[in-house]
Parts: structure tokens; C-alpha cells; sequence
């Protein structure tokens, strides 16, 4: 038995290693047979003498994790190369041009290619453009001077104009194919659109790309949020330009050379390609490129001995049976005729078993999905139990019809929102969770919170958050729509802001994306404004304890909203403090709370004046990049403009338009937040209000240059109540006319 089994080990084995010689030897010998994990075949080369002829040539380049190959010198590179089919496939960029609301251009990119030999197949690939107000366009010529153009238009006035099908048929997608002839030589894609003003709501982008039929399908969020960067195409490739005829005619140039090789046309009609006979397999354009199949072992296709042959192979049936012995296309190995009935009866046995057990196995499935459905229905009322839900649900009853209160979401809901929290919806991950961009059903965008952690002893705190801030409505703060609680963690749910995070703009190191001083003093006595209510202005008290710039979104008008309140803090109303863990983020911390634990109103305060340093200079809050003594833009900024060395720090793209004694007047309102002890620091109400000040009259209540003797006094008088910020005042006044008059 042991040497039987041996016996039929050795021919598995001896393919094995045919095979692996075949693999081995698709290029010249002596030639690198890969570059990266491409694997070069010949008649492709990476060098002289490994190569048919010039338009074969593979350019290896080294990056600094891997080589990556691509077509003669050419900017086109290579991720697959197939000799069996005669195609290439090479990444493809996605062309496209972002316009914020006013129709601005924000950026935009278009794709360029040079296939100088081979061409784009016109079977295998088709363009595809999305948007609303969107034209994408090819335009090619080749190096015989012919041109061509392709392209569709894709149109829509609103989201629920289309449909969830994944069709790509003119509204918000359009599909075109590639010229008959291909593409061959150069060729470049680009948009024409009407700057997305209609419809810059959902639609800012518009996107065309060449993709391999098949590979891409349209859904309608991707007008939202399209986070496709690449795609691959299939390029045809053959070998010179004739006919086969012509080729066979000339045997100093004709490719096919190995034996049992044959010729045959070029996918895009012009020149020919080489294989390998039927029954053969490897390289044709070698001499000993095509090798014999033994089918016997890489198919089995017999059901009785088979024996290989050169090109083929020959069945033969065991004694006492009769047949051809091939297991398709023929009659196979059967009994002879007195052994008919036998077959009938087992064959009958065969199938009641198996009808048998596929009814028990389908009587299973569906016990074991109710008892799986049932449980998971459990778990989901144990989790809303847990998490508060009937108490949240007799808070949203007692405010019915008074105010507007916090929706409570199933999960169901917010999977179908999310196409079940796809990675690609998420839009920004910190510390205490990760938010997820969805659509809910009456097509509204928001933003929807999974936190990191849940603290079960802090259920009622948690409702009576989200009951209070659903009711908040101040333009200037994120509204909280509603919550979920059918899971371990809650999940909350946001409206939702298009631009991002005030970050992304304070340290964009492109001109079109900086802020001008207008739209920044704007923003910043916006949030001022924001924080100044959450302080003072509703039911109970509440400190945010992380104020930093990736928690301030800007809607599609620029708008401020503070947002995140996973660290936030209500303050009962007979306590002016709390005394808790340090949280926060560095660079950002009042370091007051840091060395006491005593968390204040001033805590925000510290942690705006860091804010608005970072508006007036660029800078981040924390850099390890800066020298050390400039490390922490709080420490850097006060002590620059004690020094007098203010203008030196300041962002070189405000200094052009603003108002340098503004300028002088906000940093002196920075240096007030920032002092160390709190109780040295304005009010939020009081920052707010001075910052409009400057907004609306140009006028700063803390003390400026060109101030009138009645404006300092009044300056002084405000500052009675407080000794050490009229002495701060005094110093200040004394210090910018100093500064002026230089």
C-alpha cells in the first residue's frame, strides 16, 4: 500500500518540478526574470540581449522599499504582464477638480500617459466620470499624427435623483468606450465642469478615470466622498506590425521560434503574438519555450489509466469495464452491459442520502439563524438597558413639545447609513473614538461618534449629556441630533460640516487653502462666542477640556462648530470648579489644571489663547521639528512678545493685510489667556466680547497704540476689580506704544 502510494507521488512530484523549470525559464537565460513582483517574461527585458527589441524594454526603478517596473522609459508603469493573453495592465491615475462653495477652485489634477508601441484596449476598458455637472474627456494623438477624442457627460440636480443600483447611466455617472483603434501614443484625461455651485452640497468634486471593464462600481455616496486614488487598465501588446504572413516570410525576425509554437493575431489587429501549440505550455518566443502537458497529472482526465503522450494523452478502462474513459466530452469508464442495473440501484441509494441530508442540513440552518437572531435581539435590549435607554426615553418624554430633544437611533439604521461602518466612511479618529459620514433616511448628512471606552457608572451623567446638549442651539456649536444605544458603546449621532477641521487650514502650507486675517478673526470670535455660551449661557454649566483646532469644523460657508465633548465636563451650579483626571492634549493643557487636577472655566480660556497664537503665527501648538526653546508655541509666543519680537513670528500671509495694531491687540489678548495662574485670565464672555470689539470698530478694550485717553481709562477702570491685570494692562500699553514708535 505504502509503495503504491509512492508510485503515484512520483509523477505529482515530476510536474511539479516541470512546472517550476517552465516558470523559471520565461526569460533568457542569464536575464532577471522579475522586477519587484512582476515577473518579466521574455520577449520583455530589463536590459540589452534580454529583450525582442526596443518596445520591450522594462525599466527597473528602485524606490526605497521595492522596484517597480515600467514601460521603456516612459512614466507608465507596469503591475502585471501576461504572455497567454498578450496584455499588460498598468495603474491608472483619477483625474479631478474640487471647487468650495462660491465656486473656487480648491484643487485638481489630470492623467497623462505615452504608450509609444502598444495601445489602450478598446474591448477590455471604458472611461468613467462622475458628478453632477460633470464632462470627462480624453484627447490622444499618435505618432503617425492621427487624433482622437472620447468622453460623457454626467448630469443631476439632487442626491435622490439617483439610484442605489450601482448603474452608471448618465446621472451622477457616465461610462464611454475607448476608441475602436485604442489608445496608442499620447493621451491625456480631463474635467470640464461648472464649478460645482449647485450642487456643491454634496457634489464638491467631479472625477474621470480608465478602468478595466468591470472593476469599478457606481454608488451615490461617491459624489460625496470619493476616496478612489487608482485604477488598473489593460493595455493590448504585440510583437512588430505585420501580419503573420509577413512575419513567417522573414525567419531572421519572426518571434515565434520555439517548437510546437504557433502564430496568431493581436488583440488591437495590428502586428501578431506567438503561443504555444495545443497540449504544450511556456514561453513561444524561446527555443525551448514550449514544453508538454501531461494532462494525466495537471487534470486527470480519465477515469481509468491514462497514459500521457507528446501533445496529448490516451485513456484506458479497467477490466470489465468499456468506454472511452474521458470524464467529459465521451462516454467514460462504464460496466459492461450486465452491470446497468446495479449502477441504477446505487446511484438511487446515493441520491436519497443526499437528499436526505441536504433537507436535515437546510432544517438546521434555519434553527441555528433564529436561536443566532433571537440573541442578538437580546443583546440589543441588554445594551439599551444598560446604556440608559429607558431613562433617556422618559427625559425625551418630559420634554415633548417643549423643545426639540435627541432622536434615539436602532443600529439597523445607522448600519444602513454607513453601509455597516465601511472603513472608507470614516472621516477622523482620536483618542475617544472614531466618526463615521452617513446618510439617514430623509437624506441628511451626519456624523456619527463610536467612542473608544465606556464607563458604566457614568450612564446617567451620559443621558443627562446628551439630553442637555441635543437641546443646545447655537449656530456656533455642532448640533447633536440623537444617539444609539443598542450596543456596548453608544454611538452618537452629529449634523454633519463639509470642510474639515479649522487645522487643516491654519497649517496648510498652500496659499490657495490659507485664511485670510478677516476669516480668521471671524472664526476665532466665532468659537470664542460658542465656548462663551457653553460657559455661562446654558441649563448647567459645561467646560469642553480639549479646545484645539481639529475639534473647530467649518461648514460650507466657513462657519465655525466646536465639537467633540467626549472630555467635556458639566459644572454643577453651586461649584465654581471639579477636580478630576488630566485630560486633554498637549500643547493645549492649562497648566494650572495640570499640576493642581482643578478643572475650571479658565482651563478653555488657556487652551483658546493657544488657538489664537496658532491664528496669528502658522504654527502648531506643539513641534518637536522647532528648536527646543521653541518647542511649545504658548511658552514661544509670550516670550517673543515680551521681547518685542512679535512681527517675526507672525504668519507672513496676514502681515499684507492686516492691520498691524490689530494684530498687536489680539496678541495681547493671547498673552492674557495664557497667563499661567487662572484667575489672571479674562472670562470667555469677556474674550468673546473683546474680539467682536475688534471685528465691528477696530477698537481693542485692552489698550492699542493709537488709543484716545478716554479709552485707556476706561481700560484702567475695567481692570480695577483686578490688580495684577491692571498692572498687566499698564505694561502692555506702554509696551505697544514703545513698540509703535519704533
Amino acid at each position: 500500500m505504502v509503495a503504491d502510494k509512492k508510485q503515484q507521488l512520483i509523477p505529482l512530484l515530476l510536474a511539479i518540478l516541470l512546472a517550476a523549470e517552465v516558470v523559471a525559464g520565461q526569460s533568457k537565460p542569464g536575464c532577471p526574470v522579475n522586477c519587484g513582483s512582476v515577473s518579466i517574461p521574455y520577449p520583455f527585458g530589463t536590459r540589452e540581449g534580454c529583450y525582442l527589441d526596443e518596445s520591450f524594454l522594462i525599466t527597473c526603478r528602485e524606490n526605497s522599499s521595492s522596484s517597480i517596473p515600467f514601460l521603456g522609459h516612459s512614466n507608465v508603469s507596469i503591475v502585471d504582464i501576461s504572455l497567454q493573453d498578450g496584455e499588460l495592465r498598468i495603474p491608472t491615475s483619477v483625474a479631478h477638480d474640487c471647487y468650495n462653495h462660491t465656486g473656487f477652485l480648491l484643487n485638481s489634477s489630470y492623467s497623462l500617459f505615452d504608450l509609444p508601441h502598444f495601445s489602450v484596449s478598446s474591448t477590455r476598458n471604458e472611461l468613467t466620470t462622475i458628478g453632477c455637472d460633470t464632462v470627462g474627456i480624453v484627447f490622444g494623438w499618435d505618432y503617425e499624427g492621427k487624433n482622437y477624442t472620447t468622453g460623457c457627460v454626467s448630469l443631476c440636480n439632487k442626491l435622490d435623483d439617483i439610484e442605489e443600483n450601482g448603474s452608471c447611466s448618465g446621472t451622477g455617472c457616465c461610462q464611454a468606450p475607448v476608441p475602436q483603434q485604442g489608445l496608442k501614443g499620447s493621451f491625456w484625461m480631463t474635467l470640464a465642469t461648472d464649478n460645482h455651485t449647485r450642487i456643491d452640497n454634496f457634489n464638491p468634486c467631479g472625477y474621470a478615470f480608465f478602468a478595466e471593464q468591470g472593476t469599478y462600481n457606481f454608488s451615490p455616496t461617491d459624489l460625496v466622498n470619493f476616496r478612489h486614488t487608482s485604477f488598473a487598465a489593460v493595455v493590448d501588446w504585440a510583437v512588430a506590425n505585420q501580419t503573420c504572413q509577413q512575419a513567417q516570410n522573414d525567419p531572421a525576425t519572426y518571434a515565434c521560434v520555439a517548437k510546437n509554437s504557433e502564430c496568431i493575431k493581436s488583440n488591437d489587429g495590428a502586428g501578431y503574438r506567438c503561443k504555444c501549440s495545443s497540449g504544450f505550455w511556456g514561453n513561444p518566443y524561446l527555443v525551448d519555450g514550449c514544453q508538454d502537458i501531461d494532462e494525466c497529472v495537471e487534470s486527470d482526465p480519465c477515469n481509468g489509466t491514462c497514459l500521457n503522450s507528446v501533445g496529448g494523452f490516451k485513456c484506458l478502462c479497467p477490466e470489465g469495464y468499456e468506454g472511452d474513459g474521458l470524464k467529459s466530452n465521451g462516454t467514460g469508464c462504464v460496466l459492461k452491459d450486465n452491470s446497468n442495473s446495479m449502477i441504477n440501484i446505487l446511484l438511487l441509494i446515493i441520491l436519497s442520502v443526499t437528499v436526505s441530508f441536504l433537507v436535515l442540513l437546510v432544517i438546521s440552518f434555519y434553527i441555528y439563524w433564529g436561536s443566532k437572531k433571537r440573541k442578538i435581539i437580546k443583546q440589543r435590549e441588554k445594551f439599551f438597558q444598560q446604556n440608559g435607554g429607558i431613562l433617556l426615553q422618559q427625559r425625551i418624554a418630559n420634554h415633548r413639545g417643549s423643545v426639540e430633544t435627541a432622536k434615539i437611533f436602532t443600529i439597523e439604521e445607522l448600519k444602513i447609513a454607513t453601509n455597516n461602518f465601511e472603513e472608507k466612511r470614516v472621516i477622523g479618529q482620536g483618542g475617544y473614538g472614531t466618526v463615521y459620514k452617513g446618510v439617514i433616511p430623509n437624506n441628511t448628512i451626519v456624523a456619527i461618534k463610536k467612542s473608544n471606552i465606556s464607563d458604566r457608572s457614568q450612564i446617567e451623567q451620559f443621558i443627562n449629556e446628551v439630553t442637555v446638549l441635543s437641546q443646545i442651539n447655537h449656530r456656533n456649536v455642532v448640533k447633536l441630533l440623537g444617539c444609539c444605544l443598542e450596543t456596548e458603546v453608544p454611538l452618537l449621532v452629529y449634523e454633519y460640516t463639509s470642510n474639515g477641521c479649522l487645522s487643516s487650514y491654519i497649517h496648510c502650507e498652500i496659499q490657495s487653502c490659507k485664511l485670510s486675517w478677516a476669516m480668521r478673526l471671524r472664526i476665532a470670535t466665532e468659537t470664542a462666542g460658542a465656548l462663551a455660551y457653553l460657559h455661562s449661557a446654558t441649563s448647567i454649566p459645561i467646560i469642553h477640556r480639549d479646545v484645539k483646532p481639529t475639534n473647530i469644523l467649518l461648514d460650507h460657508n466657513l462657519t465655525a462648530k466646536v465639537s467633540d465633548f467626549g472630555a467635556s465636563r458639566f459644572v454643577p451650579l453651586d461649584q465654581s470648579q471639579l477636580t478630576t483626571l488630566v485630560q486633554g492634549t498637549w500643547g493645549y493643557l492649562d497648566p494650572e489644571y495640570v499640576q493642581t487636577s482643578q478643572l475650571t472655566e479658565k482651563s478653555d480660556v488657556y487652551s483658546f489663547g493657544v488657538v489664537l497664537a496658532e491664528f496669528l503665527t502658522g504654527m502648531k501648538a506643539l513641534s518637536f521639528e522647532r528648536p527646543e526653546s521653541h518647542r511649545n508655541l504658548s511658552m514661544y509666543f509670550v516670550s517673543s512678545l515680551r521681547e518685542g519680537r512679535l512681527l517675526q513670528i507672525v504668519d507672513k500671509h496676514i502681515l499684507d493685510e492686516a492691520n498691524i495694531e490689530q494684530i498687536m491687540e489680539v496678541a495681547n489678548l493671547v498673552e492674557l489667556c495664557l497667563r499661567v495662574k487662572g484667575e489672571g485670565r479674562p472670562t470667555m464672555k469677556e474674550v468673546a466680547m473683546e474680539l467682536e470689539g475688534l471685528r465691528t470698530m477696530g477698537r481693542h478694550a485692552w489698550g492699542g497704540s493709537n488709543e484716545s485717553l478716554e479709552e485707556t481709562e476706561y481700560l484702567l477702570n475695567a481692570n480695577a476689580r483686578n490688580p495684577a491685570a491692571m498692572m498687566y494692562s499698564i505694561n502692555q500699553i506702554s509696551t505697544t506704544l514703545e513698540y509703535s514708535g519704533r
